[in-house]
């Protein structure tokens, strides 16, 4: 019963967190419109979400998140350090063939995101058949290193979030 009521919990307390900050001022109707979105979205959109990735919400997530967020901390002052230090002609732009062990679309999708969120590399193309990732890195002096960092350093740690 509760799950055809809330079919995506984690949207409906999202769509209903972000009507609050888009509205920006707590009223009685804003909170009567955060709650009937956050419960009728879910429900009208969750015959288009058949196959719901199971995620786990706990460590496996913190760590992934953590990661990430020092990642991009750490990328934003090395690409920074690139601009004003390196010429064009010196960097060592490379494009990246990445084999994927993860199946999943959305968990792909989050790796994808992840590398484009991260300065300096962005994620351009997935395979046909769902098993590579082609991304472009700014400055790579191996690239078989930065592959095995990126499917150690996230995919892996993905393939643990979307078990």
């Amino acid at each position: 019963m509760i799950r055809r009521l809330f079919p995506h919990p984690v949207l409906s307390a999202t769509l209903g967190v972000v009507w609050m900050l888009l509205v920006n001022q707590f009223t009685f109707g804003a909170l009567f419109l955060a709650v009937v979105f956050g419960l009728l979205v879910p429900l009208v959109t969750s015959r288009f979400w058949p196959d719901r990735p199971t995620l786990r919400f706990g460590p496996a997530m913190l760590g992934y998140l953590a990661i990430v967020l020092f990642d991009i901390i750490v990328a934003n002052f090395q690409v920074a350090w690139l601009i004003v230090t390196r010429r064009n002609r010196d960097l060592r732009s490379q494009w990246l063939v990445i084999p994927l062990d993860l199946r999943s679309p959305e968990a792909i999708t989050a790796l994808a995101g992840t590398i484009s969120l991260t300065p300096g590399t962005v994620s351009s193309d997935i395979s046909s058949c769902g098993r590579a990732l082609l991304v472009h890195a700014i400055d790579v002096a191996d690239p078989e290193a930065e592959i095995a960092r990126i499917k150690q350093r996230y995919e892996a740690r993905l393939m643990k979030v979307f078990a």
